[in-house]
């Protein structure tokens, strides 16, 4: 899988996810926020922190 077909798979899984505006999200900040979100996290608490 390339890397912008990666990119697009995080971006539909946050979206699902509900993490709301991620477009310009790095592939870092993604998997962290995904992670939290599976942990428990509010969608746009997780954004925020991944954020940071």
């Amino acid at each position: 899988m390339g890397d912008r077909d990666r990119l697009h798979e995080l971006r539909q899984q946050a979206h699902n996810a509900g993490i709301e505006g991620n477009s310009k999200m790095t592939e870092e900040q993604l998997r962290e926020a995904l992670r939290r979100v599976a942990k428990g996290e509010q969608p746009q608490m997780a954004k925020h922190e991944a954020k940071r």
